[in-house]
């Protein structure tokens, strides 16, 4: 079955599953569903087709120096969004992964948009559809994601943001590893996740500062 065919039924996905070690989240995230309610009643539902781990002993994670008011996030309770604006342009959204205490977080990538397509339209304006959600920075503002859902549970059925489970899942042989993608050092870490042959992943960039 198709990733871009959404089945019933659909549940929460369980605090349980981030309360593990990132770099088994990170994959198993692939083929879950992002779900926003929207104002008008109706729901935005894109299927999670990239991520990327980070943890404590990354020298590109937030997390590396220790914890700080700005990611605090990534030490709490596994299963909330840690949201952070970048480049002074845009916002990123993470899940809080691992027990409490420790600074670990998948990044979302990227989606396909499932349903809710005119909500997401509105919001990038931008063809062909496969750019909508494709990279982290058109993923939130997609979603219209901002400062405000930074320590979201992602895991409350009554949450504006949730992750789910359709049960779709994708052919192991069809999700990909290597290094992660825009940042300056641990660049050779294979810690991004995607699903081949998805038009809706983003392009691997090397940062021109890149040193290790």
């Amino acid at each position: 079955m198709s990733y871009t065919r959404l089945r019933t039924p659909r549940a929460v996905v369980p605090r349980a599953f981030y309360d593990r070690a990132v770099l088994a989240v990170a994959p198993e995230l692939l083929g879950m569903l992002l779900v926003r309610r929207e104002d008008d009643g109706g729901e935005t539902v894109a299927r999670i087709v990239e991520t990327e781990a980070y943890r404590e002993d990354d020298p590109a994670s937030h997390s590396f120096r220790g914890r700080t008011d700005r990611n605090a996030v990534m030490f709490g309770p596994p299963g909330h969004l840690y949201v952070y604006f970048t480049y002074g342009m845009h916002f990123c959204m993470n899940v809080s992964c691992e027990p409490d205490g420790t600074g670990a977080a998948v990044l979302l990538r990227a989606a396909a948009v499932l349903r809710g397509h005119e909500h997401v339209r509105a919001r990038r304006a931008v063809h062909p559809d496969r750019d909508l959600l494709r990279g982290p920075a058109r993923l939130t503002q997609g979603l219209a994601v901002g400062r405000g859902h930074n320590g979201l549970d992602v895991t409350d059925p009554t949450s504006p943001l949730r992750v789910e489970d359709d049960g779709w899942r994708p052919d192991r042989d069809t999700v990909l590893t290597g290094p992660r993608t825009g940042i300056r050092v641990a660049v050779e870490q294979p810690w991004r996740f995607w699903l081949d042959g998805v038009p809706e992943v983003s392009r691997h960039s090397r940062h021109p500062r890149a040193w290790r």
